[in-house]
C-alpha cells in the first residue's frame, strides 16, 4: 500500500504534458521540472530520512510520508499557475524522498529471511502505481477536462494507505531505548565506502535513464509522427511490462544467484529498447524491452545495497546514500531531454545520451559485483560457448 504511492504523482505527469504546457504556456525545460523536482528532492532529501527514522521509527516515518504525499497531491485540484504546480511536485517530492530509505530499512528489519522475496513485491507494488498514474491520467483528463482532476485523483492511492499504514503503527512497539542499546547499528551514511559510491553511481545512471523514459518517452514518440494516443499507450506499456519483473528476478535469482548476470542482461534489455526508439521502429518492443530493463535494474539496484547491509538501520543509510546522490543524478536526464529539445526541436540527440549512458551502466556493474560472482558469469559463459 505504501510504496504504490512512489511513481503516479511523477508517471501521471508525461501522458498530458503537452495539455499541461499549453495551458500554463511552460517551454520544454520548466515543464522537464515536474519530473525532475521530485527526483531532485529524493536525492537531497533521502538522508534526512534516516535520521527521521532512527527519532520517531520506519513506520511512523512513513505514515508521515504518506500524508504529505495526499496533501499535494490534492494541492494540485487547485494549481492553475506554473510556479503552483512546481510547488505541488516539490510537496510530493518530500513524501517520496522520505519514504524510499524508510522501506529498505522496514523491509530488512521485518523480512530479513526472505528479502529478495520482500523487494520482488515492493518493486511490483511500486511499478503498479507507475502503471496507473502512466495509463489512467490521459483518460480521466479528457473525460472530465480538467488535468487539475486527474492529477490531483492519484491522492485516492494515499488516503486509501495512510489508515492502512496507521494499524500497522499500531502494532509496532518503538522503543528508543532498546535501539540505543545496540551500539553495532548505526545511522551513518557510508560516505567513505568505495563500495557504496560505487553502488550509487550505477542507481544514478539507473534513475537517469528511468526518468528521463518516464517524463518524456510520450512527447519522443509524437515527435516521431505517432499519435498522442498511441504515443500514450507506449508509457502504459513501459509502466506494466515493469511489474512482474521484480518477480522474475526473484525467481532467476533463485536458479542463478549471481546479480552481474541478469545487471548486464537488464542492460542489454534497455540498450536495444532504446536503439529502437532513436530509429522509431516497433516502439511497442521498444516500450517493451526498456520497461522490462528498468524493472529489473531497479530491482536489482535495490537490493545490492542492501545486500551489503548488517542490520536495517544501515540496510536504510546505503539506501540513503545510494539513493541520495544516485536520484541527484537521475535528476539531470528528463531537464537534459527538456533543454535539448528547447534547443534542437528534437530528440535525437537526447536518445543517444541515453545510449551511451546505458553503456556506461553496464560497465560499472561489472566493476561492483564481486569476484566470485564474476568467475560463476566466466564460466555461465565458457559453458554457453560449448554449447
Amino acid at each position: 500500500m505504501a510504496s504504490l504511492n512512489l511513481r503516479p504523482t511523477i508517471s501521471s505527469i508525461a501522458p498530458i504534458l503537452e495539455v499541461i504546457r499549453r495551458d500554463l504556456g511552460m517551454n520544454a525545460f520548466a515543464a522537464s521540472l515536474l519530473t525532475s523536482i521530485p527526483v531532485l528532492c529524493m536525492g537531497f532529501l533521502s538522508p534526512l530520512s534516516i535520521r527521521l527514522g532512527k527519532h520517531i521509527g520506519f513506520e511512523r516515518g512513513i505514515a508521515c510520508s504518506l500524508v504529505m504525499i495526499t496533501g499535494g497531491s490534492l494541492l494540485r485540484m487547485v494549481a492553475h499557475t506554473a510556479p503552483m504546480l512546481l510547488l505541488t511536485a516539490v510537496l510530493t517530492g518530500v513524501g517520496v524522498a522520505v519514504m524510499g530509505p524508510l522501506l529498505s530499512g522496514f523491509i530488512k528489519k521485518h523480512f530479513f529471511r526472505n528479502i529478495p522475496m520482500m523487494i520482488a513485491l515492493y518493486s511490483m507494488a511500486l511499478s503498479l502505481g507507475a502503471a496507473l498514474g502512466a495509463s489512467l491520467s490521459a483518460p480521466i483528463q479528457m473525460k472530465l477536462h480538467s488535468w487539475q482532476t486527474a492529477l490531483a485523483f492519484w491522492a485516492l492511492l494515499a488516503v486509501a494507505a495512510v489508515p492502512v499504514w496507521y494499524t500497522v503503527v499500531k502494532q509496532q512497539v518503538f522503543s528508543p531505548s532498546v535501539e540505543a542499546a545496540e551500539p553495532s547499528q548505526t545511522s551513518a551514511l557510508p560516505w567513505g565506502n568505495k563500495k557504496a559510491w560505487l553502488l550509487t553511481f550505477h542507481f544514478g545512471l539507473m534513475a537517469l535513464v528511468f526518468y528521463s523514459l518516464m517524463g518524456w518517452l510520450p512527447p519522443m514518440m509524437e515527435s516521431a509522427g505517432y499519435s498522442r494516443f498511441y504515443a500514450g499507450m507506449l508509457l502504459t506499456m513501459f509502466a506494466l511490462i515493469q511489474i512482474p519483473s521484480g518477480l522474475v528476478v526473484h525467481m532467476l535469482l533463485k536458479r542463478f544467484p549471481s546479480r552481474l548476470v541478469w545487471l548486464l542482461s537488464a542492460s542489454f534489455l534497455q540498450l536495444i529498447g532504446l536503439i529502437l526508439i532513436f530509429f522509431a521502429t516497433l516502439p511497442w518492443l521498444a516500450a517493451l524491452l526498456c520497461g522490462f530493463g528498468c524493472g529489473m535494474l531497479f530491482t536489482l539496484g535495490t537490493l545490492l545495497p542492501i545486500d551489503e547491509a548488517a542490520n536495517p538501520h544501515e540496510a536504510a543509510s546505503w539506501a540513503a546514500m545510494t539513493q541520495s546522490v544516485g536520484y541527484l543524478i537521475g535528476a539531470i536526464g528528463p531537464i537534459f531531454v527538456g533543454w535539448v529539445n528547447d534547443t534542437t526541436h528534437k530528440f535525437d540527440f537526447a536518445i543517444s545520451g541515453l545510449i551511451f549512458i546505458t553503456l556506461i551502466l553496464a560497465m560499472v556493474q561489472w566493476l561492483i559485483v564481486p569476484r566470485k560472482a564474476k568467475s560463476a558469469v566466466e564460466t555461465a559463459a565458457r559453458i554457453m560457448n560449448r554449447i
